[in-house]
């Protein structure tokens, strides 16, 4: 049941708890796995619940094998710079899918990114050229949302780059701080949080949600 504390205009985004992103996985974000506790926990709070999940081509722009370079490298693509990732979340694989314990029967969207082969795509909101939309701003302006909550992973890139867009949409948003675990590259975390400050981005703790 919907905490009454959480009004029919606040939904949650629950983003990439996959299993190549928990323990095990090819892209595994350190202590991935405990966040899907939390995000059960949550999820059972709101009136509105999405998911997102990586799902990328085989042989993706974004991946090291495709280009013949090591992990984590950057190069330039067309639309600027790119961290170069494992092969990871390709769509229909068994890294792709959702952790097993993941438990959100009332989530109503889930939102695949990634998909498009020349393009990476870590917000929930628009791919990573800053201008090819996913339509998940028209669905929510359509269901009443005005407040948004982003858990999950990871906290410096997918979920930072879909809180920032999302505050660029013109929702208020608040990142869920514990229920998200970082990949933290050469310093992205502490980067990551000054943006998201200064884009007006919140931060709270899941006790903090809903009157918990």
């Amino acid at each position: 049941m919907t905490d009454p504390a959480m009004g029919a205009d606040d939904a949650l985004l629950i983003v990439d708890v996959q299993n190549d992103f928990c323990a095990g996985g090819a892209l595994a974000v350190p202590d991935g796995d405990a966040v899907v506790p939390l995000a059960n926990a949550l999820a059972r709070r709101f009136p509105i619940v999405v998911l997102t999940q990586d799902w990328h081509t085989p042989g993706h722009a974004s991946f090291a094998s495709t280009h013949g370079r090591s992990p984590f490298e950057t190069i330039d693509l067309a639309y600027g710079c790119q961290v170069l990732w494992p092969d990871h979340c390709v769509m229909g694989t068994d890294g792709a899918a959702f952790h097993p314990a993941l438990d959100v029967p009332n989530a109503q969207l889930i939102v695949r990114k990634g998909f498009h082969p020349s393009i990476d795509s870590y917000s929930a909101f628009v791919e990573a050229d800053h201008a090819t939309p996913t339509g998940l701003a028209g669905y929510l302006r359509e269901r009443g949302v005005t407040r948004l909550f982003v858990a999950g992973l990871a906290t410096d890139f997918c979920v930072a780059w879909t809180a920032l867009d999302a505050a660029k949409a013109g929702f208020e948003v608040t990142i869920i701080e514990d229920a998200c675990r970082a990949i933290d590259l050469e310093g992205s975390l502490e980067a990551a949080w000054k943006n998201l400050a200064a884009a007006g981005v919140k931060r709270a703790q899941t006790a903090a949600i809903g009157g918990a």
